[in-house]
């Protein structure tokens, strides 16, 4: 008996680690579960060096005004009691009054098409582009790679050949560039405005600004409308060129023929010429 129970003393004197592994799980879990200052000082670190670079692989589309990115930067006290002056006063008798003006353009759109067969789709008459057949729009859907783009780029150059060759007809006025930017950066040009090869004139469009950038690049498309009623006064600048004739080469390659037409215009305009694109954006 005496051998027994000194065999289960042994036995209950060896059963020790199981304790000091507890108590390393104990310490273990005391440690905080948060990371320390220096980690996320790194973390912010890296975080705003990432952002540095995308705005100079980007710039075309950074906001240099006082609303900052988005629009959403943070104002300063006197922008803030500007901002609420115009958005109580301003802002109420624009909307007004700008509906107004819609309602007329509306009116007289829909005087000038009454023999006018809508497009229909799925059943149902769209009288969306009512504003467009009236002013004689062009539409394009950047995102579709459908074999319409070349019915699209038929209408155009028609459209330009035709303005060409009758004084009397209404002049084409192309955006190549697809989209905006923050009017400081020239994108690449798109090709179909030059098929035609026909003598253009370059224009080149200005926003001079202190408080707001009227230039729309990535700001929400509301959020633009409102900060923009709410400027007191906006100004646009409008740069007409020389008439440019194209040679027997950029005739032949439309390419060449929007890639020398856009450097044209960044000289002119001193603008930074960009390879960016919409897909950044």
């Amino acid at each position: 008996m005496e051998s027994e129970l000194k065999d289960l003393n042994s036995k209950s004197d060896k059963i020790h680690p199981p304790d000091s592994t507890h108590d390393g799980a104990s310490a273990k879990d005391d440690r905080p579960l948060l990371k320390s200052d220096s980690s996320s000082a790194a973390s912010s670190a890296a975080a705003g060096y990432n952002i540095q670079e995308l705005e100079k692989k980007f710039a075309a589309y950074v906001r240099n005004d006082v609303f900052g990115t988005m629009g959403r930067g943070e104002l300063p006290l006197k922008e803030k009691f500007l901002l609420g002056i115009a958005l109580v006063t301003l802002l109420p008798l624009r909307i007004v009054f700008g509906m107004a003006i819609l309602v007329v353009f509306y009116l007289i759109c829909r005087i000038c098409t009454l023999f006018f067969a809508p497009n229909r789709e799925e059943e149902q008459e769209d009288y969306a582009h009512l504003g467009g057949k009236c002013l004689g729009c062009v539409y394009v859907q950047r995102e579709s790679k459908s074999s319409d783009f070349k019915g699209v780029a038929g209408v155009v150059t028609d459209r330009v050949h035709k303005a060409h060759q009758n004084k009397s007809a209404p002049m084409m006025m192309l955006f190549p560039e697809g989209t905006t930017t923050n009017g400081d950066y020239l994108l690449p040009f798109k090709t179909g405005a030059f098929l035609a090869g026909a003598p253009m004139v370059p224009v080149i469009l200005r926003y001079p600004y202190q408080r707001f950038s009227p230039a729309w690049d990535t700001i929400t498309g509301v959020r633009h409308v409102v900060l923009l009623l709410c400027q007191f006064v906006n100004h646009m600048e409008v740069i007409h060129l020389p008439i440019y004739y194209p040679s027997q080469q950029e005739k032949d390659d439309p390419k060449q023929y929007a890639n020398n037409v856009r450097r044209l215009m960044a000289t002119e305009g001193n603008l930074i010429i960009s390879d960016v694109g919409l897909a950044e954006k």
